[in-house]
């Protein structure tokens, strides 16, 4: 039975029920509903939570009418694939609802860079370990990157002192999460926030 067969039949069988309910036929989260069904049995679920054993697609499709409700494909990969008898707007509110919950209570930890020359001022540094200081109060992670211009690089090992410096200052507040490592003509170091025991 093609899809157009399928509306009509089921227009039909609304008409001589005398039910007047709007078929959706969307597909919303590759989800399929009513008419889009096309597999010759499934594993019933019924509006009530009941299990209705595996029955033909069309029989379902008349528990769906009978409530008034939506045959909605909840399990598509399952043999046979599981349907439910639900009405699928709400079910689609409630899963934008769960999703909209799982990122509010998402975490995003972003990583800011700090910048810092072989030959900084004191002051300077100061002001870049506070920089850094609010960033990670805020929660996020600190990307201190040392870097060599021209004839620096001859003094790359001496360099290695001012980023253990950068991270015993800010101890009280951070740990280490990457060591110092030179990667090219800059030498970087991850600093996150300290956990609390």
């Amino acid at each position: 039975m093609d899809a157009l067969s399928a509306r009509l039949y089921y227009a039909e069988h609304l008409k001589r029920t005398s039910l007047s309910i709007l078929w959706r036929i969307t597909t919303i989260n590759d989800l399929m509903i009513n008419q889009q069904i096309r597999d010759r049995e499934v594993r019933l679920i019924g509006a009530d939570g009941e299990q209705l054993g595996i029955i033909p697609t069309s029989e379902a499709m008349k528990y769906a009418i009978e409530a008034e409700l939506d045959l909605v494909k909840i399990a598509p990969t399952a043999k046979p694939p599981v349907c439910k008898i639900i009405d699928y707007g709400k079910y689609k509110y409630e899963l934008t609802r769960k999703e909209k919950e799982a990122k509010k209570k998402q975490k995003i930890v972003e990583i800011k860079e700090v910048r810092l020359s072989p030959n900084i001022d004191s002051h300077d540094m100061n002001t870049k370990m506070n920089n850094a200081r609010k960033f990670l109060t805020k929660g996020n992670k600190v990307k201190v990157t040392l870097r060599f211009r021209g004839r620096e690089m001859a003094h790359v090992n001496k360099s290695r002192s001012i980023l253990d410096d950068f991270a015993k200052e800010l101890e009280d507040i951070s740990d280490v999460e990457k060591k110092p490592k030179l990667e090219g003509r800059s030498m970087t170091m991850v600093l996150t926030e300290k956990k609390s025991n």
